[in-house]
């Protein structure tokens, strides 16, 4: 019995010696030496020419600083192994960039200073989870811009200091100024290093709407299966129609907008020969159509609801329309017209009058010019036409109110070998594009007595030199049969055509912009591809 428990008792003791020993050796284990390179002192580290984040220190620091250091970024998790710190502070060092979660573990962190590094580069969520920093400094660095929202979370910051950085004031830095006027932290004086507009402006002061960060571009939408020459868009009822001219089928080839699949889908078709144009024209909600080809003759079709087809009900005189290149419709004092451009030598671009029943020629304009494209427009309220021809300069002519008829006004000096002639308005003023097939094609403005040349843009092989307005964006589409098509966009503060992107389109003939659905297309013909639909997006820069 005595034997038993002295035994009993000398286990006891030796498990109690035992305990000790490995409590004091674990104690040993987790108090982690001040790593080399670095001093500490009880609370506070100092670390310096080092080629890496140590990744332990005494569990006391409080404090942690890199100075002179070596090493190329701060990685995410660094400090993972340091939760207790209160105050970091790099500066001095070689690092470019900071990465994602690179202060992750960090709860208590309250003073964060990043100064006078060649910091280039920030990961959006380089800050995440420092939600009780209240001073955050990165002066000093080469920083030209900041990621977005990079200072969501840290709801406590009083502070933040960003002197001494290259800052370009662009779009992608708007999201700055719209934190700066909503957050109750204080940020230093600093100021705009670019782009010129901005130089120098102090970053405080700059309001979010001095940005123009909306840009907008033309992308692909649909490709249709067919080539085409040329392009119209109509209302007819309550429906939107596309209508391409096909001259190597001859067919007028009618296209309607599927709201369910989202996409142009064929509707109808007219028959004909080596069509040309196929213009669509509604006179007191019937639908005709113009279809001009270049062998068998001219013919207007009329939309038959009831048979729900098109059927032919007038030809247009061949011996005036022998070789059709382009036709107008336009209303003057109520009544419709259309005009032909005729581009043979023996035929005459001829202006046509509905009388109620059908049509009939109005006026023949001036023969043998071999005219290739006729643009109606108002000049000083009043109706005009202007002829393009291969023999002669632009012939413009105004409406005689009087004899009702046109009468020649002038032409269009220096701008031989004009192919076509398409009108835009901004802010009321009067602008032409002049397209020219090689050399350079124009741009001219209304100057109240001619039209004066304002821009000029190299032409490589181009047939459509077409304006269009989609809201408040005006643009101006040079096709090419050499290269890739051109898209400029106005500059409203220089009033000239900027450029703004290209299209991939195969010898472009025609444009039209056609606005449904709260979307708008750009529908591009092709004579030696397949025709293009282009939506129109808006973008925002600053996101």
């Amino acid at each position: 019995m005595g034997y038993g428990n002295r035994a009993v008792k000398g286990c006891a003791v030796f498990l109690w010696v035992a305990s000790v020993v490995l409590l004091a050796e674990s104690r040993r284990v987790k108090q982690p030496r001040c790593p080399a390179s670095c001093t500490c002192t009880k609370d506070n580290a100092l670390c310096e020419n080092i080629r890496s984040v140590p990744h332990s220190f005494p569990t006391d620091v409080v404090s942690l600083s890199f100075v002179k250091s070596g090493f190329n970024e701060i990685t995410g998790g660094s400090f993972v192994h340091t939760p207790a710190l209160q105050l970091l502070l790099f500066t001095a060092n070689s690092f470019d960039f900071i990465d994602e979660d690179a202060f992750l573990g960090l709860p208590h962190l309250e003073y964060l200073f990043i100064e006078n590094n060649k910091i280039e580069s920030i990961s959006p969520f380089a800050f995440r989870g420092l939600k009780a920093l209240i001073h955050l400094s990165l002066a000093y660095n080469n920083l030209e811009t900041l990621p977005k929202d990079v200072f969501n979370g840290m709801d406590a910051l009083s502070k933040v200091d960003l002197r001494g950085n290259s800052l370009v004031c662009d779009c992608k830095l708007k999201w700055l100024v719209e934190w700066m006027h909503s957050t109750n932290a204080t940020v230093d004086e600093i100021y705009c290093s670019g782009p010129p507009v901005q130089q120098g402006k102090k970053i405080n002061d700059l309001l979010p709407q001095s940005f123009d960060c909306i840009t907008a571009e033309f992308a692909s939408y649909q490709s249709l299966k067919f080539e085409s020459i040329s392009v119209e868009d109509f209302t007819f009822g309550k429906d939107q129609y596309v209508v391409f001219a096909q001259p190597f089928t001859g067919t007028c080839s009618f296209q309607e907008w599927d709201h369910v699949e989202m996409v142009f889908r064929t509707f109808d078709s007219i028959e004909s020969t080596s069509t040309v144009v196929c213009k669509p024209m509604v006179i007191d909600n019937q639908l005709f159509v113009i279809v001009a080809q270049l062998f068998a003759g001219s013919h207007i079709y009329k939309r038959d609801t009831s048979a729900n087809k098109f059927i032919k009900i007038q030809d247009i005189d061949i011996l005036k329309i022998r070789k059709p290149n382009d036709i107008e419709t336009f209303l003057i004092d109520g009544e419709s017209f259309f005009v032909i451009a005729d581009s043979s030598k023996a035929g005459s671009t001829t202006v046509y009058k509905w009388n109620g029943n059908g049509f009939y020629s109005h006026q023949s304009l001036h023969p043998w010019y071999r005219d290739t494209d006729v643009e109606y427009l108002e000049i000083s309220t009043k109706p005009h036409l202007i002829l393009s021809s291969s023999s002669q300069r632009p012939v413009v002519y105004q409406w005689n109110k009087a004899l009702k008829q046109f009468d020649r006004r002038t032409d269009i000096p220096e701008m031989e070998d004009v192919f076509a002639v398409k009108h835009f308005k901004v802010k009321g003023d009067l602008f032409i594009c002049l397209t020219r097939f090689i050399g350079d094609s124009k741009v001219m403005r209304w100057d109240g007595a001619m039209f004066k040349e304002v821009q000029t843009v190299p032409s490589r092989g181009s047939m459509v030199f077409q304006p269009v307005a989609v809201g408040n964006w005006q643009y101006a589409i040079l096709g090419s049969d050499y290269s890739l098509t051109q898209v400029y966009q106005w500059d409203v503060k220089s009033g000239l055509f900027v450029h703004a992107q290209e299209l991939n389109i195969q010898s472009p003939r025609a444009f039209s912009l056609l606005s449904i659905d709260n979307r708008e297309f750009l529908l591009a013909s092709s004579f030696k591809g397949k025709s293009q639909i282009y939506e129109h997006l808006m973008i925002d820069l600053s996101n």
